[in-house]
């Protein structure tokens, strides 16, 4: 690179780089927040907080984003100034970490870094920092690298454009530059992750065949993050699973099966955020379909959060559960699973809101509505129904008859395999030792349990 030329913040890291300090840990960091206008940022700030970042202050500028700084290049170096001339009694001293209220593109983020000389976050680059430090299995790790690198690779490609033709090493000759042999290690890095993640979609589409063959069913939570889907997974199933009160605490697919039958199959994966570019989540495509590709999807959405972010969240989910569910019928000629929207957290609002919300037929697409408060309990029961309608169909009666002439097989044996095979709602002594049981079951199960116990069972 020529003298005099801004160096770019590259680090080199284990088989490829990060743009910015090589940390996953952000708590404590003092940052300023860049907004355009009169913009909402209270999701950012939610987003933030959940890193231990702490946001001093807000700077607003009215007016078209500039193409090149985002900022006007004036109030820039303002933003630049005050941050470096900052004495320690100052809420900006120790301010290392500059956010932009948007997905900026890599000509603003290099920009950006190039006046105010410190780390320079967007959106995407936020949410980025958060999956690094929230990652804890190799899938996840994985996918997170893969959306790390590529965003990293734009940036990089940016730096090298931006400098000065004339004096860039290499340029007309045989040489190459220092970044752009960077930009091959990502390149080659990328390459390598792909594959190690293609063996893992692999891998998880043989165990899903696996568990059809074996006459099991899945059920998918999916809706934005920190709608409470870990909380319901954790209800259902009884297996741990990690529920806080904050945004992307779940980064990988949990999959257990729901305490009451053995049947159903419970996935909880990441959540949703509005405003993100496709390329960013795209490795994260291999985790959301265990829940989207599920024999029931469940969308989640907080009923306590205003009709806006309702709707808004709402759009999100749509967009990514029924697209994918149209590319599985133009590529495989699948029939789509059914959908149910699941209100969530409803102990946060009145009843009548609740019947406002289950009422709302604009939302297109899902065969019920339902209301649940993980907390109070309220609404599992019937949200429970419903999910066992849409995998079995309609509640079989059965009669196990405890007369064992002929077949000396205890009656214990035939209720074991009941629930085995399916889900008991209900179970009644009758005279003479039978047992009168109401059953979730599918039908090609309820065959193979008549076929082999016909004389002891008397379907209703």
């Amino acid at each position: 690179m020529g003298q005099g030329a801004p160096q770019p913040t590259v680090l080199a890291g284990s088989g490829g780089v990060v743009l910015g300090e090589a940390r996953t840990n952000h708590q404590g960091r003092r940052a300023v927040l860049l907004v355009r206008g009169d913009e909402d940022v209270t999701e950012m700030e939610a987003l933030v907080a959940t890193m231990g970042i702490d946001v001093v202050d807000i700077v607003r500028q009215v007016g078209r984003p500039d193409p090149r700084t985002y900022f006007g290049k004036g109030r820039l170096n303002d933003v630049a100034d005050e941050q470096r001339t900052a004495p320690p009694s100052h809420p900006w001293s120790g301010v290392d970490l500059v956010l932009l209220h948007t997905n900026a593109t890599p000509r603003q983020l290099v920009g950006v870094h190039r006046v105010v000389n410190v780390e320079v976050w967007d959106r995407v680059r936020l949410l980025l920092a958060l999956f690094t430090s929230h990652a804890s299995s190799v899938e996840a790790r994985t996918q997170v690298r893969i959306a790390q690198l590529q965003s990293d690779r734009t940036v990089l490609r940016e730096a090298v454009q931006q400098q000065t033709t004339g004096e860039r090493a290499g340029f007309g000759g045989g040489g190459v530059t220092a970044l752009q042999n960077v930009i091959a290690n990502v390149n080659r890095e990328l390459t390598n992750l792909r594959r190690r993640q293609q063996r893992h979609v692999r891998a998880q589409r043989e165990h899903r065949r696996q568990r059809e063959r074996s006459g099991a069913f899945t059920v998918g939570f999916v809706g934005y993050t920190n709608a409470g889907k870990s909380s319901l997974f954790r209800r259902l199933s009884g297996k741990s699973a990690l529920v806080e009160d904050r945004l992307f605490s779940t980064l990988e697919t949990t999959v257990g099966r729901m305490e009451e039958s053995p049947r159903i199959l419970l996935a909880d994966t990441i959540g949703f955020i509005d405003n993100i570019p496709n390329a960013t989540l795209s490795a994260f495509r291999a985790t959301i379909a265990e829940a989207i590709e599920a024999d029931l999807v469940m969308v989640l959405v907080d009923a306590s959060d205003s009709a806006s972010e309702i709707e808004r969240k709402l759009a999100t989910t749509q967009r990514e559960v029924f697209e994918r569910h149209r590319d599985l019928e133009d590529e495989a000629g699948l029939q789509p699973p059914p959908v149910v929207l699941v209100y969530t957290k409803v102990d946060r609002i009145t009843t009548d809101a609740l019947e406002r919300l289950l009422e709302e037929d604009r939302w297109s697409g899902f065969t019920e509505r339902v209301g649940v408060s993980t907390h109070e309990g309220t609404g599992l029961e019937a949200m429970k129904a419903v999910m066992c309608t849409q995998l079995f169909g309609s509640m079989t009666t059965l009669v196990l008859r405890a007369d064992l002439t002929g077949m000396e097989a205890p009656l214990g044996k035939l209720l074991a395999e009941v629930h085995d095979a399916g889900l008991v709602q209900s179970k009644t002594e009758l005279e003479g030792g039978h047992l009168r049981l109401e059953v979730w079951m599918a039908s090609p199960a309820r065959q193979r349990f008549l076929h082999r116990w016909g004389a002891r069972v008397e379907v209703k």
